[in-house]
């Protein structure tokens, strides 16, 4: 990561009050950079108010779904680079409502890069997709010349979401990059009923931990800190103009199932409870990770954090978080 490259550079973020957002507001702040970041609801023990960094940028108050609040944004702030971050990102609740799930993440992002294309400030465009775009695919892991074939609403948003901006490069010549990581964790991720966060809690309250689906489904868990540097490096990279339209997979190509990421928190959190495994759900793609071939050879990435190291950075998150939160 080239620290001097961000310094003075004006920066605008959907979703910056979630778990991905938080974190890169943190980073560029730190880094020196006009930080702009969008704001739908007021969540106010998100990582972004509890470590400050909200009172060091600017605020809009917004949704993605309102064009002219994207437009008028991006221009009076003079925005250079744009992290679209913002996203319903939870499967159940898209199985449950698929339509507000497509108007954030399909909606939105063609908002945002229509605004982009309109602004002649913007030198460039990221845009936050997943694993789930590519859907069930016989073959794995994951790399970027496979089709994108969701089939459930979560997944279809995404898959849309990026052939979209595939659309905007190929006719417009948008200066726009696609990013596919697999599960974020880290601390400040506030949706409990996501595994790690919600692992974790229920150790700390002495309860036993809670599996959805079999135990076997395989995901791909990424940690959040090595999201970011991935997301920065990746914007400093197009400078080359030969890698704008493309998509690229970060992960640390670790291929795990959900009962063994419980027994290693359990491990790391010394704990001898014994989760409990629902086996109820539905609509889900079971075997998920990705290869990271491509950002490493073209863009030189590597992970900086292995799945441990993550998770113990993580739960010592949390247990400072419960000392003065209760959820």
């Amino acid at each position: 990561m080239n620290t001097y490259y961000w310094k003075n550079k004006n920066v605008f973020i959907t979703g910056c009050t979630g778990l991905l957002g938080s974190w890169m507001v943190k980073y560029l702040v730190d880094l020196n950079a006009n930080v702009t970041g969008l704001i739908r609801d007021w969540v106010p023990r998100s990582k972004l108010v509890s470590d400050n960094s909200l009172e060091k940028i600017n605020v809009v108050r917004g949704c993605v779904e309102d064009y002219f609040v994207l437009e008028r944004t991006l221009n009076e702030y003079e925005i250079e680079v744009v992290f679209h971050l913002a996203a319903q990102s939870i499967v159940g609740t898209a199985n449950r409502s698929p339509l507000s799930t497509f108007e954030t993440n399909i909606r939105g992002t063609w908002n945002i890069l229509e605004a982009a294309r309109r602004t002649q400030t913007v030198k460039r465009v990221i845009i936050a997709s997943s694993d789930k775009a590519y859907g069930d695919q016989l073959k794995l892991p994951y790399d970027e010349s496979m089709p994108l074939e969701g089939r459930h609403p979560y997944d279809v948003s995404k898959s849309c979401a990026d052939l979209i901006s595939r659309m905007y490069f190929e006719t417009y010549n948008l200066a726009v990059c696609v990013t596919r990581c697999g599960n974020f964790y880290g601390g400040g991720d506030l949706n409990f009923n996501r595994i790690i966060p919600g692992t974790i809690r229920s150790i700390l309250n002495n309860e036993a931990p809670v599996i959805r689906s079999d135990g076997t489904f395989i995901r791909d868990y990424f940690y959040i800190e090595d999201a970011v540097l991935a997301y920065l490096l990746l914007a400093e990279k197009m400078e080359n103009k030969e890698i704008h339209g493309e998509s690229f997979n970060f992960s640390n190509e670790n291929q795990i199932k959900v009962i063994e990421l419980v027994e290693i928190i359990l491990n790391l959190m010394s704990s001898n409870l014994k989760p409990r495994i629902l086996n109820i759900a539905s609509n889900e793609i079971r075997h998920q990770y990705l290869s990271a071939k491509k950002a490493k050879e073209t863009l030189g990435w590597k992970p900086k954090f292995s799945i441990e190291e993550g998770l113990k950075k993580t739960i010592a998150w949390y247990k400072e978080f419960f000392k003065i939160n209760s959820f």
